[in-house]
């Protein structure tokens, strides 16, 4: 790989590491449009028992080599690179404009929903079951969620061991994952202010997760493409519990959402119904046009 090939492996982390960052797009994604994907999943299930056999019998070169260390090096260093930049945009957007990033997000959610619709093939009964599975659980764990705002140590662990399997699956994304587990800000302040304890443990869960829950779920994804994506669209759909931007609650996915009447009668503030409306249809469109000039780009290829 030369200095070219890694400059450029390493801006498509960064926009991997910026839409795991922003709830609706899926890293998964843009590492499946930037076409490397399939060597991502590769590399991720060579970092096996049998890597470190070859460490201990051959050496570290050999083993960097069957790891193909140096991509998942580069592209990990793009990652968090992005993910560090966009940690500051995303809370001040987020402290100074809640209601109107939060209907971006959801315009971001519902247009990969119709995307990924199109993935499901025609409708059955077990993948209309998998679709209301996943919908009610991310509805319910948004609702009850006990753990939400734990900021263990332990707890965060499992978040990113969780939120990471989101970056190799297209259509759910990492940060949707930590909204619904109530630890997104967090993470995001954290890594703004380099707090190395919730970093270094929150990535240790990130390694955990791609190298254990990451392979069963790749494995979901190539056996059963279409019944995996009924899950997804049905997790996507329940966002609008989540990302829902009338809430008393200025963090993501906190307290219960209202109508937004009842917002401005509990308040006093301005719903700002249009506002809103047009921050989520512009988050739809986003999408829908990124897909569409990713679509036209691969059929000129």
């Amino acid at each position: 790989m030369n200095v070219r090939d890694r400059i450029i492996l390493f801006l498509k982390g960064m926009a991997i590491g910026i839409a795991d960052s922003v709830p609706g797009v899926s890293g998964g994604t843009i590492a499946v449009i930037s076409g490397i994907y399939e060597q991502l999943l590769s590399a991720l299930r060579s970092c096996n028992p049998m890597a470190l056999k070859v460490l201990y019998q051959h050496g570290f070169k050999a083993f960097w080599h069957s790891i193909n260390g140096s991509f998942l090096l580069t592209l990990g260093l793009g990652i968090l690179g992005s993910l560090v930049l966009m940690a500051n945009t995303v809370l001040y957007l987020l402290a100074n404009h809640f209601m109107l990033v939060m209907a971006f997000f959801l315009g971001l959610v519902l247009a990969s929903c119709v995307l990924l619709y199109r993935e499901m093939g025609a409708i059955s009964v077990v993948k209309t079951l998998l679709f209301l599975l996943g919908f009610t659980l991310t509805a319910l764990t948004a609702v009850i969620n006990p753990a939400a705002g734990s900021t263990s140590l332990l707890y965060l662990f499992f978040c990113g061991a969780i939120a990471i399997c989101a970056m190799i699956l297209p259509g759910i994304s990492g940060a949707f994952i930590l909204i619904l587990l109530g630890v997104y800000e967090y993470v995001l302040d954290a890594l703004r202010g380099l707090q190395l304890d919730v970093v270094l443990v929150f990535a240790a869960g990130c390694a955990i997760g791609l190298l254990s829950f990451a392979h069963v779920l790749t494995l979901m994804f190539f056996y059963y493409r279409q019944a995996t994506y009924a899950f997804l669209v049905g997790m996507l759909a329940a966002s609008v519990v989540v990302l829902w931007p009338w809430r008393l609650s200025t963090e993501p996915g906190a307290g219960l959402g209202m109508m937004p009447w009842t917002y401005s009668e509990m308040t006093g503030n301005s719903a700002m119904i249009p506002s809103v409306l047009v921050c989520a249809l512009t988050g739809f469109v986003v999408i829908m046009v990124f897909a569409a000039t990713v679509s036209r780009l691969t059929r000129k290829q």
